[in-house]
Parts: C-alpha cells; structure tokens; sequence
C-alpha cells in the first residue's frame, strides 16, 4: 500500500489555599484562548487524486466538518458532512475520487466507524455499522479504484479480520480471518502480503500471506528490543521491491528496500541519532523519492533525483517545517504544509510543472501578526548520560539578545507528552504558545522512552515508568534552573496520558519538586489500568507487560503498585487539577475518580474537572477551551502567570467539577454563571 509518511515561588497549602505569585511581566498583549484551542478556520487540505477537487476540514455551525471546493475554484467550497456534536478530525479520498471517507467514534469511546460521502451529491453513508467495533483502514491504493481494505473487530474483539470493502454498494467480503494477528501488510494490488503475530516473548513473527492463505513457516521474526520502531511501509506498483523502517542489528532504525524475488536488502537512507520515520513515495510508481530525519528538527534527504529540485524549490520559497501532504495520481501538483513555528501553519497548492505556489489557507488566521514565541530545540543531558532532545520556548519580552536564555529566570511549565511511546517535536504548538503568551516558560523534554531516537534509547524505559523515566524529567527541570530559565521554586508539571501520570507521579513522588500540577486522563494506578485496557490491544498486550510491568505474576503486580501514584497519594501537598473523559477507554474514569477519592480522605486540594462526552483527551474545542480556562487560573494562582478572565468559557462545555471548584480561581462563579 503506498503510504505518505509523514509529537512555585513559595506556596502556603493550609487550608487548601495557594498564595499568589507576583505576575512575570509580558511584553505580548494577552491572546485570547479560543484562538489557541478553538476551531482552526481550516485544516488537512488535500487534492482528489483526480486532480479536480480540494478538500480540508472547517466548521459548520461551530463543528467541524469536511468541505469540497473545485481546484479551479477553491472560493466556491460547500460543507459535505454534517456533524453537530462529534468533530471530524480526519479523512480521506476514496482512489476514484467520487467519495471522502472517514472515520468518528461517539463521545470519546474510540470505537471508530466508517463513513463515505458522495462529493456530487452530499450523500453520506455509514460502512461499517457495527455496535462496538474499532474500524482500520489497512489498504488504499490507487491502482485499485473501487475498493479498499479494512479490518473489523466486530466478530472478535481482540483481532481484526481483514475485509474488501466495495465502495459503490457498501458489501464487505472477508479476506482473512485475523485471529492471533495483530497487523498486516498491503501491496498495491490490495493483496495481503504479511501478517504479524505477536509472540509471548512480546516480540513478533512475520508470515507470507497469499491469496488470503496465510504460509506455516515463520518467514522473519522481529524481536522485542526492536518492535518500538520496526514497520512495513509499503511496496512498489510492480509488487517488485518492499520497504522497511527497520531496526534491527542496529540501533537507529534505517529505511530498507527489499528486493521481493531475492531478499537482498540494500539501505537507503539512515541516520546515527534518529530512526528513519518519514518517506516520500511516488503516486505512480511506488517508489521511495525521499525521507525524513527528525532528531531536533525535520531534515529531508533525497533519494530520486526526480524530486531534488522540487524540494529544493519549496525550502527556498517556504519558510519553516514542510510536508507534502497529498499528490494527484498524475503527480503533476501537490499540497505542502509549512509550520513557521512563531505563526499559524499554511497550506500551498504547488504546481510541478510550472515551479508555482498558491497559498490556499492559513489555519489560523486569527492568530496572525500577533506575537507568538520562539521554540528552541536544546540537548539535556539525564544523570546517566543519556540524551534527551527537548524544546523550551520562552515569553515574548524575555530574551532580549534571542539566545534561547532568558534575561532573568521566571516560572515554568514543564509540559510532558503523552504515549509514552512518542515523542514531542518542533513546530508551531498551541498549548507551548498559550502558556508562553501567559507568562511561563514552556520545557518539553523527550525522556527515555520517547520514540524516534533509536531503539536503545525506548528501552531504557522498560521498567522505569516513575523511576528512571522520571528521574529524566527531574534533570530536566535541574538543567532549566542550571541555565538559569527558571529557580526550583516555581516549575509547574502538566500533560496528558502518560504526561498525567507523571504529573501525579511528580506530586506523589518527589512532592517538594513541584508547585502544582495539571493533569490530563493520567493513570493513578498501574495495575487497575492494565487490567482495564481496550480489548483490541491484545497484540500489544506482552509488549506493555514487558515494558511496564506484568500484573499477573507477583513481582510484576508489586512493581506495578510501588510505581502508582495512587499507592503514595498520601504524600501529594501541592495543588492539583485534573481533566478526565468519562467514556475515556485507555485511561478509566475510575483512575481519575480513585485518586481524587484518596485525596479527598486526606484534605489534600485537588480539583476535578469531567467531561461526560469526552475519552482520552478533549475533542470538541467548548471543552478544550473550559479546561485550559481553568488550568490558566489554577496556574495564575499557583505560579503568578496572567489568566483571561472565564468570561463565556463554560457557556458551551459539557464540564461538571465533581469536587474542588474552590480550589481553582474564578471557577465557582463561572460555573454559577453557567447555570443562570
């Protein structure tokens, strides 16, 4: 299947109470919330492989949608769904061009269905309508134009069967049954080539597949220290070459061509301190034109000549991260995404033959001309040597000569990402630039764990959820305070998913380290979460086993509780906020409910924000922009940042705060306010 591959000042707890810092001053006027977190005017334009059509993502009466405008003219755009709750957050073209397909789940459940609309008639139609199932696209292609591949868990939970989907009537035919497989590998004929099994040893053994048949013999095995970054990423149109990102007998993983007939192997790209994670693929051919590295920021490197002098036009005519995002099947114009990084992105339609730009949009044009803050990729050394690639962006105002140093130290955020197996990256980042623009500086760091800088360094977090993982953290905010960004009174620790678990984590653990903390669908308790975990992540279940801990054999289960923060809430003394989904089926309501529980028991102030048509994280912007509204006067108090008053933030969020409103500023009235 051919694939474009593209991350306090003192404080008085008493009686729950903080005392408010002294507000670090801002040079930038205030920027209001719903332009960091609100709808983006557009996004995710892509061209109809035909060439005919262009379409993005923008709202319809307040939620986003799919639109469709001519290529020839793009001001003549009309909305082709019709969402009034659940914001579409992605799609794509059907191969004949006549539909847009996509994928939405309900409230947050994540049990995504497929949806086709008719780009000349508007009519929508729903693909797979199964209760409780968890759609993939496995396979698109453009040398097929009337089908698609898709798996289906809804005869099993735990395995996806592989099904041909006919896109004119809707029938689904079974392909193969996928049971014991957790992925598989599409040609361009849309004929399965591979399926994975994973193995108990939590690695994984690659089997032939042909004519839906899969072969008895183990034709590669994939070993545990290597499935972090191994991946099929596709073939040739002639089914005569396969690519891999693969890792093996090496540390960084390099992006391989495979000669199908012979099996000989021969590297084309590779790099000593990222893994290969990003490729350029001919639309006509299936060949790789060019690939990505990404250690602190995106470098490309070509690989056909073909392509040299059209990425060389678009660097020296676009300032900052570019991507091409979608080509026609002709090849003959593309749409290119360029992040500046201190301005809203942009997408530009590009014309090969004539070395042409148009800009289509800007994604938030709101925000342009106002004063956004740099981001400054920088190298933090862990106590043990290891190297995380992190990125702190600072105030506007506050580094006067632009060395990435501020003039004088003021509170931070450390802001810390989710998986834990991903990674933070350089670009334009809203919550990065919110709080910059509120007065604190910003630290991502990429602590062990974090994918895309070799297989070393994911598994040098096996075992360390809240030990060595966070110990790097932990050096982190040491080096801010070393480098004079910020003094050991005044770091604030916020994310989500794994980042709320080691937001909990920072204020169980090490509870002196940190002012306050903002977490977001975070696991309190290890064991609880791995017992509750989704059933279609069986295949990965030995893998999180081994790289957390096994809560079915003693030892594991006792590891597991000593790293959960719930096992020492009784040490938390230091605010706390929390945001959880209510339909979240990664992280549990219950894991949000049992720590609040706990703190409750001791009189320890926390604050429980729960969003009853949410998951694992906050899609529709009314919530996003009712917590982060929150999360702006809980900071203000805690750090001294500056906050925009809740004004009609809650007017629209499904929001309830089970306990604590008190704790954070300006939010019991704003949820009275709500109510009248």
């Amino acid at each position: 299947m051919r694939k474009l591959l593209v991350a306090a000042a003192a404080l008085t707890l008493g009686m729950g109470a903080m005392t408010a810092q002294a507000a670090p001053s801002v040079s930038a006027p205030l920027i209001e919330r719903t332009k960091f977190f609100g709808n983006p005017s557009r996004s995710q334009g892509r061209i109809s492989p035909d060439g005919k059509w262009l379409a993005w993502i923008a709202p319809r009466d307040g939620v986003q949608n799919i639109w469709v405008a001519p290529i020839a003219d793009p001001a003549k755009a009309k909305p082709l769904t019709d969402e009034k709750t659940r914001p579409i957050r992605s799609y794509f073209w059907a191969p004949n061009a006549s539909q847009i397909l996509f994928v939405n789940d309900k409230g947050g459940d994540e049990n995504f269905l497929l949806y086709g609309v008719e780009v000349a008639s508007g009519v929508q139609t729903t693909l797979t309508p199964f209760e409780k199932t968890r759609v993939q696209v496995l396979g698109i292609s453009r040398e097929v134009k009337d089908r698609i591949l898709v798996g289906l868990n809804n005869r099993d939970p735990r395995w996806h069967d592989v099904h041909s989907l006919d896109l004119a009537t809707g029938k689904l035919s079974l392909v193969l049954q996928g049971d014991g497989f957790g992925g598989f590998d599409i040609d361009e004929q849309l004929q399965v080539r591979t399926a994975y099994r994973p193995r108990p040893d939590g690695g994984y053994d690659l089997y032939a597949v042909e004519n839906g048949k899969v072969a008895p013999a183990v034709a590669e095995t994939v070993g545990f220290e290597d499935t972090g970054s191994f991946q099929g990423v596709g073939f040739t149109v002639d089914g005569a070459t396969r690519y891999w990102v693969d890792p093996r007998n090496r540390d960084t993983a390099v992006l391989v061509a495979q000669d199908v007939k012979s099996g000989a192997r021969t590297v084309l790209g590779e790099s000593s301190k990222a893994d290969i994670g990003s490729a350029m693929i001919n639309p006509r051919t299936g060949k790789v034109e060019a690939y990505a590295v990404n250690y602190l920021t995106t470098e490309w490197k070509v690989v056909d000549p073909a392509v040299k002098g059209d990425l060389e036009f678009l660097e020296k005519n676009l300032e900052g991260e570019i991507a091409v995002t979608s080509r026609t099947d002709a090849d003959d114009l593309w749409t290119v995404a360029v992040d500046p990084v201190t301005a809203p992105s942009a997408l530009y339609l590009y014309d090969r033959k004539a070395r042409a730009l148009s800009k289509l949009y800007v994604t938030r044009p709101e925000l342009e001309g106002a004063t956004l803050a740099a981001m400054h990729p920088v190298e933090i050394k862990s106590r043990d040597g290891l190297v995380q690639a992190s990125y702190l962006t600072l105030p506007p105002g506050w580094d006067s000569n632009g060395d990435g140093k501020p003039d004088k130290p003021l509170p931070m955020v450390l802001l810390v990402h989710g998986g834990p197996w991903g990674r933070d990256v350089y670009g334009y980042n809203g919550q990065h630039q919110w709080l910059a623009n509120r007065g604190y500086a910003v630290l991502s760091a990429n602590f062990r764990a974090s994918t895309g800088f070799g297989k070393a360094f994911v598994n040098a977090g096996n075992l360390e959820w809240g030990a060595r993982m966070h110990d790097d953290l932990l050096d982190a905010v040491d080096w801010a305070v070393k480098n004079g960004v910020t003094t050991k009174d005044q770091v604030a620790i916020m994310g989500g998913s794994y980042g709320g678990y080691a937001t909990l984590a920072g204020l169980a653990f090490t509870p002196d380290v940190f002012a306050c903390g903002v977490d977001i669908v975070g696991p309190s308790n290890l064991n609880t979460l791995l017992s509750t975990v989704p059933a279609y992540w069986e295949a990965g279940r030995k893998q999180m086993y081994r790289r957390m801990g096994d809560p079915g054999t003693p030892e594991g289960a006792a590891l597991l509780k000593e790293r959960s923060p719930l096992t020492k809430a009784d040490r938390i003394k230091k605010p706390l906020l929390i945001g959880q989904g209510a339909n979240d089926p990664r992280v549990n309501q219950a894991e949000s409910d049992q720590i609040v529980k706990a703190l409750q028991a001791k009189n320890i102030p926390v604050t429980y924000a729960l969003f009853p048509d949410e998951g694992h994280g906050f899609a529709r912007p009314e919530n996003n922009i009712a917590f982060y509204a929150t999360a702006e006067h809980f900071l203000g108090r805690c750090l001294g940042g500056r906050a925009e008053p809740f004004g009609a933030a809650l007017v629209k969020t499904s929001m309830t705060v089970p306990h604590g409103a008190e704790f954070a500023p300006g939010l019991e009235a704003a949820l009275k306010a709500k109510v009248q």
